[in-house]
């Protein structure tokens, strides 16, 4: 998973570094750029959650990022026309959405494992606090299922849209690699 999202960062921010080299300085964030910031950040909290339970601050502080992200792309939200465009943008804050799911339950889908906190990964099993297990409660399953469906469509809405868009082809099947990772991510929690 290190990798997937390794992969999947390393192509937002070259062309993040690429398109703001074209750019004045002073000019701020467009639309893709802002694209790129999120899918980033969001990148780099995933590989920081498959190694590392995050709870308490450093969990709101990375809520509060995803939170403003997603706020960020309702102007471009507004400004797009065109159904499919408005559906990438859609796509893009509903993966925030998911973001902020995943580090707000992480500590109650993965009860089971008795992860009761400090510093146990996903990789490793839990076990590192000591805690008792607890089931996981059914109405986190059910919201987290729904996510990993969310997660599902919408990496083969970008697998579709990399088939059929004429340029930034690699972007849509970088979101949709993300998508799919979030969606794996969130099963593997919760088992």
């Amino acid at each position: 998973m290190t990798v997937v999202f390794l992969l999947t960062g390393l192509v937002c921010v070259a062309d993040l570094v690429i398109r703001r080299r074209a750019v004045s300085r002073d000019q701020p964030f467009s639309d893709e750029e802002l694209i790129g910031i999120n899918h980033g950040a969001m990148s780099a909290a995933m590989i920081l959650m498959v190694w590392v339970m995050v709870e308490g601050a450093v969990a709101w502080a990375q809520i509060a990022v995803f939170a403003i992200l997603a706020l960020a792309l309702l102007p471009a939200y507004r400004r797009t026309r065109h159904a499919a465009d408005r559906a990438d943008l859609f796509s893009h804050a509903g993966m925030d959405v998911a973001m902020i799911w995943m580090l707000a339950a992480m500590p109650t889908l993965m009860s089971e494992m008795g992860t009761g906190g400090v510093g146990s990964g996903h990789s490793h099993g839990g076990g590192a606090s000591g805690g008792v297990p607890a089931p996981t409660p059914a109405w986190a399953d059910t919201v987290n299922i729904a996510f990993v469906a969310l997660a599902a469509a919408t990496a083969l809405w970008w697998l579709y849209r990399a088939t059929t868009k004429s340029r930034h082809r690699l972007h849509s099947l970088s979101y949709s690699v993300m998508a799919a990772g979030m969606g794996a991510m969130l099963l593997l929690m919760n088992v």
